[in-house]
């Protein structure tokens, strides 16, 4: 669906240059939703305009839905823009307009009849949730609504691509998940392939299917969001994965834990897919005469299943404890001995 090859864009500047994006490769199948991480100044926002054609390329390819971006031009590029929906963080609405103006909006432009796009914007209000609001303006909306209203308007000319460019950095994080909640109903309801642009690791957590982590402009890492919580590879992803799943893992906080059971092992162990469903707890204190006593931990939810992490105190004789450590680690269990640095 959507391919970039070695894409890289540079920026003249008066007194020097700057590579906004570097040689990027990248591949996201039909229906997937890809997440794009990184910190402002990664080089992610420049990336999803290079996407839909409001930037071009410095060199290398970009196709989305059979088309090559960047050498196409005027009719075709208008035509090849109507299959990319794009919302906003800020949900660029139009504030003279009402929910259903604002959504019919594209399809005006795009010169369709007035009962056709009196069909086609009911549909579109009531698959975001927005029956009964249709002649508000957006002043009258919550930020939620003006989201979900951004988002019809984002699909009205069908398009088999949609871009979010931090669509969810402006909400509370109750509002947050129900816009997420509403592009994985999307996704599943319509097949349609999603690119989201954060940089929040909750977000791509709780929906995409795979991830790339963007710093300085390149790709430094891409995968299964599941695979890359479990074997996070560079610092950056590192630092992105610790804000979901270590529960304030700080030295401070380990030196504090360390300090209060001299005796034993603190371990922490961390749970990836179906490990952390299972009963480690109670089969280790079955099979083992040790003492299991859990400190603190923290499980959430990807979308291709749960990830967290735990520490624990484990106390008793040495070879029994070392013999529950290794059967921990037997369970594809993360298991590592913590020590005072």
């Amino acid at each position: 669906m959507i391919k970039l090859s070695q894409v890289t864009k540079i920026y003249e500047l008066k007194d020097s240059t700057v590579t906004a994006v570097k040689n990027v490769d990248m591949n996201i199948n039909k229906g997937q939703i890809f997440g794009i991480i990184g910190y402002s100044g990664a080089g992610k926002s420049t990336l999803i305009r290079l996407l839909n054609g409001l930037e071009t390329p410095t060199k290398g390819t970009i196709m989305v839905a059979n088309r090559e971006i960047n050498h196409i031009s005027g009719r075709e590029l208008r035509k090849a823009r109507q299959e990319i929906g794009m919302i906003f963080q800020h949900f660029n609405l139009l504030w003279s307009r009402t929910v259903e103006e604002n959504i019919s909006f594209p399809l005006e432009i795009a010169g369709m009849s007035k009962k056709e796009r009196s069909k086609i914007v009911k549909e579109l209000i009531k698959l975001v949730g927005l029956e009964g609001r249709e002649k508000a303006y957006p002043s009258q909306l919550s930020g939620g609504q003006k989201q979900r209203v951004g988002i019809a308007r984002a699909l009205a000319n069908k398009p088999k691509v949609l871009l979010c460019d931090e669509a969810t950095s402006a909400l509370d994080p109750q509002t947050t998940d129900s816009i997420l909640e509403l592009l994985v109903d999307i996704n599943q309801k319509l097949g349609l392939t999603i690119v989201l642009i954060t940089h929040e690791m909750h977000v791509i957590r709780k929906i995409c299917h795979r991830v790339a982590v963007m710093e300085d402009g390149e790709v430094v890492e891409e995968g299964n969001v599941l695979d890359v919580f479990e074997n996070p590879e560079q610092p950056m992803t590192k630092r992105f994965v610790n804000q979901v799943i270590e529960p304030e893992s700080s030295n401070e906080m380990i030196e504090n834990l360390l300090s209060q059971h001299p005796e034993g092992k603190v371990i922490q162990l961390t749970f990836v897919g179906d490990t952390a469903e299972m009963p480690l707890i109670t089969n280790v204190i079955r099979k083992f005469d040790v003492n299991f006593n859990i400190l603190q931990g923290k499980v959430s939810q990807t979308h291709g299943g749960a990830v967290g992490t735990m520490f624990v105190h484990v106390d008793g004789d040495i070879k029994e404890v070392e013999q529950a450590i290794q059967y921990i680690r037997q369970q594809k269990v993360k298991a590592e001995v913590l020590s005072h640095e």
